[in-house]
């Protein structure tokens, strides 16, 4: 970007702390540019004005800024050149373009642009003491990284991810037998003339590096990979005390309840990742109407929408860093959106990951397990598909969040206008025909997956065997169908129509 009046000016109304520093610098480079530079390379850049002094104490931005300029801009420019080409910062990642000289008001300011560093260059750091001279940025300004912070800059600089690391002492008696054998039949289903379906389990795993020996040693046993995938609970909360996978269902509330349903570590589920992924996604996803398609004889249930999330969950896990402290996998409904959240932070900037730019998976083996039975799309289309999928159905943008503060990733997915009154679906089967007291039954039913015949009748003021009538009606023609018991189950509305 070049670098002119206009975009300073803009910069300066905008007051973005997290992208913005001001320096007084009359005479030299002041020394805390560098701890600025460390920070801003090693979050989502900005830039560093020097000869704009700041008035931390003025809310008004036009009175916050004063511009000041600097005496000497070639020998400043010059002494900025020749530290960041030094030993000071083990690494320039600046272009010459990086580095301007501006008037402003009369006066020369030095505008220093300093881009996000790539994440196999992280960390930036400075005086050759990665771990004290590490920086990184918040509305506050410039801090010290933490020492896991550190380590997890690191560990996101390989390309080959983080999940083919040897889990020493773990082997294939931490496996749980029942997911694994699950995994097979799913992959066996999918790619039937696999030659991997000969495979006896330990042969089987190390063909997807989920299993391996160390060639220097000779000590063989579960990678990462493994271990998530098809860990029992135990092994995976003993090698793994800082991760945690948890889903909480906030919809359809009703009084005082803080959670519909929730899934976390009790000690009746292997807490794998294939497990939570195979338990935690038909919840998740069970309220995304299902428009009743037919190709030939053969029901369609899947939908662009549902594709989606299942992108979405699946990206949730290959990018989750499970080693860093407190890290939560957690996935929570709400009636009005969809939110997923994972360890660990963007490797690239939110614009190219809008524009579906892609970086290497922390978890590439366990995101090759998951793609060869069907989970995770094609290099490049994952995000795109996601925002194409909810422009379709016009439930509002997909809001992306790097939440470096708290060493996380937010993606939250709209569904408040995901009711019956919202689209018309053209697939609908143009045999189904609704009635107007139907109709209005399906409108209930889509606010309230739990609503009983009492409560529809009394809703509609008819009696309550209308209810009942027209609901087999709707039930015979698989526009709803009821989950679960009388009590304690819900209907799900298969199709979307227009009333």
């Amino acid at each position: 970007m070049h670098i002119d009046e206009k975009t300073i000016k803009q910069a300066l109304q905008k007051g973005e702390r997290v992208t913005l520093e001001c320096k007084l610098a009359k005479t030299e480079v002041p020394k805390s540019v560098w701890e600025t530079y460390s920070a801003f390379a090693n979050t989502i850049g900005g830039f560093i004005l020097l000869g704009v002094e700041e008035h931390k104490k003025e809310t008004d931005p036009a009175k916050r800024f004063e511009i000041k300029g600097v005496d000497n801009c070639q020998k400043i420019v010059t002494d900025f050149w020749n530290t960041v080409n030094s030993e000071k910062v083990n690494e320039n990642i600046l272009l010459d373009s990086d580095v301007e000289t501006v008037n402003m008001d009369g006066a020369q300011i030095v505008c220093i642009q300093v881009p996000q560093a790539d994440w196999r260059a992280k960390p930036i750091y400075l005086n050759s003491n990665v771990y004290k001279g590490t920086y990184r940025r918040n509305n506050e300004g410039d801090y010290h990284c933490t020492e896991a912070q550190v380590k997890a800059m690191i560990r996101d600089a390989n390309d080959e991810g983080n999940d083919g690391l040897l889990m020493r002492l773990y082997g294939m008696e931490d496996i749980d037998e029942e997911s694994l054998r699950q995994y097979r039949t799913e992959f066996r289903m999918a790619n039937q003339d696999h030659v991997w379906n000969k495979y006896d389990d330990k042969k089987f795993l190390k063909s997807f590096g989920a299993y391996t020996i160390d060639k220097e040693t000779g000590e063989e046993g579960l990678t990462l990979a493994g271990l998530l995938m098809f860990g029992t609970g135990l092994a995976v909360r003993e090698r793994l005390s800082n991760f945690r996978m948890d889903y909480v269902d906030m919809s359809h509330l009703v009084g005082d309840e803080r959670y519909h349903d929730r899934l976390t570590y009790d000690g009746r589920w292997e807490n794998n990742v294939y497990q939570f992924l195979n338990r935690v996604l038909p919840k998740f996803t069970s309220d995304l109407p299902r428009p009743f398609r037919m190709d030939g004889l053969k029901r369609i249930d899947d939908t662009p929408q549902h594709k989606a999330v299942r992108e979405a969950f699946t990206n949730a896990i290959i990018h989750a860093d499970v080693f860093l402290p407190g890290g939560v996998l957690r996935i929570d409904k709400y009636d009005d959106r969809l939110v997923l959240r994972n360890p660990g932070t963007l490797r690239l900037p939110i614009k190219k990951i809008y524009d579906g730019g892609t970086s290497r998976a922390r978890n590439p083996r366990v995101q090759n397990m998951l793609r060869m039975i069907g989970y995770g799309e094609n290099l490049g289309s994952g995000f795109p598909l996601i925002l194409s999928a909810w422009k379709e159905a016009g439930w509002g943008e997909p809001v992306l969040e790097n939440k470096i503060e708290l060493d996380e990733v937010e993606l939250a997915l709209p569904v408040e206008n995901a009711t019956v009154n919202a689209t018309v679906n053209a697939t609908v089967n143009a045999t189904v025909k609704l009635n107007k007291t139907q109709k209005k039954i399906l409108a209930i039913l889509h606010e309230n997956r739990h609503a009983t015949y009492e409560e529809i009748a009394k809703q509609l003021n008819v009696e309550r065997t209308t209810v009942w009538r027209n609901i087999n009606v709707m039930k015979k023609e698989n526009v709803i169908k009821r989950v679960g018991g009388d009590k304690n189950g819900s209907w799900e509305v298969q199709i979307v129509v227009e009333i």
